[in-house]
């Protein structure tokens, strides 16, 4: 356990370590399956004891990666609409993009913020964006300030979870990540009961609008 632990250490201080995180982070905007959540609380935990890496040049590339992720996300949106790829067809992401359109259309701003923290929400709002012809300029503002309060948020969990367990960066890294885990899940089921359902519970999807 202590080489695990030499080495995350060593690994942290590395240049090379802003790198994966921003590259999580484009990618999670469009594909869910990377787990950038957890490659930046499990940094932020050693960072809280070890000082590497440093946690605001985390929470801006972080912010950084995010921001471009959600981007590429509307442009592939725009660009092929909702239906295109096998994925998108399943009755859970239909119904979550049909979610997605009419929230986009009642409280698009709202919607965009809190949507960055819940993995696929974020996805479905991002493509649906793009795929209705949400304007450009609008979504890219808004996703500048989602982008940087989830990474002040993500940093936020690792740096409080992670004193807590100085001895061991492995498993005050995996806390702070079950942490971030609980409170997405959290987020999203609050959000479902405040708009009254959830995203499985929706009607019709919305038909996909080519560019």
């Amino acid at each position: 356990m202590q080489a695990i632990n030499d080495f995350i250490l060593a690994a942290a201080g590395q240049p090379w370590v802003l790198v994966l995180v921003f590259a999580c982070c484009v990618i999670d905007g469009f594909f869910p399956p990377i787990p950038s959540e957890s490659v930046v609380v499990g940094l932020a935990a050693v960072a809280a004891t070890a000082n590497v890496p440093n946690p605001v040049l985390l929470i801006l590339t972080a912010a950084a990666g995010a921001w471009v992720g959600d981007n590429l996300a509307y442009l592939i949106g725009r660009r092929t609409g909702t239906r295109r790829w096998a994925w998108q067809r399943g009755a859970r992401t239909q119904a979550a993009f049909a979610w997605a359109g009419r929230e986009l259309r009642k409280r698009p701003a709202s919607l965009i913020l809190v949507a960055r923290f819940v993995p696929i929400g974020r996805v479905a709002v991002n493509l649906t964006a793009g795929a209705t012809h949400y304007p450009r300029p609008r979504f890219m503002i808004l996703t500048v300030l989602s982008a940087v309060l989830w990474a002040g948020y993500s940093v936020g969990i690792g740096l409080f979870v992670g004193p807590w367990f100085e001895k061991n960066h492995v498993l005050g890294a995996a806390i702070a990540i079950v942490c971030a885990i609980v409170l997405g899940v959290a987020v999203d089921f609050t959000i479902s009961r405040l708009r009254g359902r959830t995203p499985e519970e929706s009607t019709p999807s919305i038909p996909p609008v080519e560019s």
